[in-house]
């Protein structure tokens, strides 16, 4: 990619164009119509395919005073650095904004991608947490 076109100001870009290209490789397969477990299981393979290291159905566990009330689960960790999170629907809902701010504080990461296919492709945004 040309230097002069390249944005200084993204958390983890080279990790983020390889998810996002695998969210489409995946759609672009499979199209609109199936279940969100579809999906993750085709993602999971995609991201394989480009040796991206990954983990699934990941725990943030929600403490209060040292005690664990409660723990959320996403869909996927990628390297460590980066949540990701499948929707199947044609919009982005406040809902699924907040959904994934709050796992991003629980786990003190900075980047997360919720990403929907649709019938029209894939969306997605990248949600930063500066907290």
């Amino acid at each position: 990619m040309n230097d002069k076109l390249r944005r200084k100001d993204l958390i983890y870009p080279e990790l983020s164009y390889q998810i996002i290209g695998s969210l489409f490789d995946v759609w672009k397969e499979l199209k609109f119509g199936h279940k969100e477990k579809i999906y993750q299981k085709a993602l999971a393979e995609a991201l394989k395919e480009r040796n991206i290291n990954f983990t699934r159905e990941n725990p943030a566990r929600i403490r209060y005073k040292e005690k664990i009330i409660g723990i959320y689960y996403f869909d996927f960790l990628i390297d460590n650095k980066i949540v990701l999170e499948l929707k199947v629907r044609n919009f982005f809902s406040k809902k699924d904004i907040d959904q994934l701010y709050s796992y991003l504080r629980v786990k003190k990461l900075n980047l997360g991608i919720v990403a929907h296919f649709t019938k029209t492709g894939v969306k997605f945004k990248r949600i930063v947490n500066l907290n």
